[in-house]
């Protein structure tokens, strides 16, 4: 009859039904076996590392306690994390930690905004971009120790000296990394969008900054690591008080285990703050995505 479909119409069909839907259950099943892979191969990773971290302080402790090790140079973990509770409670901590915190945050933040700020300037002047390339290369060869007595002269012995200081050294790497993103961006792009008449300013809107941004934002995980090489170096050179400074006195008065207690919450700062850095990442890309 006409309009209804045939016998053998509908068992095709029938048939296409069954296989579409054996297709998504094969594929769900694959997909949730790839997550599971991916979380088993996460958990993995994590407890290898909390192994090699825990086994390292082990060795430390024992190292030290049968004096395989100076004691006066290296101490051990059980006297570094006394001399960092006694530290905490005394408060004689906190206003160094609060010092060298700031200064690392405001280096950071500059450094990143600025840099950032520059690698556009330079992309959109490629006639600036051909006079300060050999400068930029230059500068960021030069050892910011260095630089550090001059800017102190300049800016006096405080918080901006050392704050310029980091500036040195997140500026022109956070330059260096989004100007070459820049110019990676595929040319096809910015093809497209000049043959349909567009100029410099959407070609920077619509294509080089959205394929640049993902760079940008991993920028930030490079500039954790360069702000608090430059607070600390700046604090070397002119501070009286924050987590170089410690160190320093530390060396000075022959008590390693206060130098390394220093250390110890420089790397743990700065491992909250690399990770903090990363969650935003995370969520900066995914919502940019």
């Amino acid at each position: 009859m006409k309009g209804e479909d045939r016998p053998d119409n509908k068992g095709k069909k029938n048939q296409q039904a069954l296989n579409s839907a054996d297709s998504q259950a094969w594929l769900s099943h694959k997909w949730r076996q790839h997550l599971q892979a991916k979380r088993k191969l996460k958990r993995n990773v994590f407890a290898v590392q909390v192994f090699l971290l825990l086994f390292s302080i082990v060795l430390w402790e024992v190292a030290g306690r049968l004096k395989w090790v100076d004691v006066l140079i290296f101490s051990y973990p059980s006297k570094v994390g006394q001399q960092i509770v006694k530290d905490v409670i005394s408060g004689e901590l906190w206003p160094h930690l609060a010092m060298t915190v700031s200064e690392t945050v405001v280096g950071f933040l500059l450094g990143t905004l600025i840099g950032t700020l520059l690698a556009v300037i330079i992309w959109w002047s490629p006639f600036l971009s051909k006079v300060l390339d050999p400068y930029m290369v230059v500068f960021n060869s030069m050892p910011k120790v260095a630089l550090g007595p001059i800017f102190i002269v300049l800016f006096g012995a405080g918080f901006t000296a050392i704050v310029i200081t980091t500036l040195s050294i997140t500026v022109i790497v956070t330059t260096l990394v989004v100007y070459t993103s820049f110019n990676e961006v595929d040319a096809n792009y910015t093809k497209v969008i000049r043959t349909f008449g567009g100029s410099r300013k959407d070609v920077f809107q619509k294509a080089i900054l959205p394929a640049s941004f993902p760079t940008i934002v991993s920028t930030l995980k490079v500039n954790v690591g360069m702000a608090w090489v430059g607070v600390i170096v700046g604090e070397f050179l002119v501070a009286k008080i924050g987590l170089g400074y410690l160190i320093v006195y530390g060396f000075q008065v022959f008590n390693f285990t206060l130098v390394l207690s220093s250390l110890v919450i420089i790397a743990l700062v700065a491992t909250a703050m690399y990770q903090l850095v990363v969650y935003i990442e995370r969520k900066l890309v995914r919502g940019h995505s």
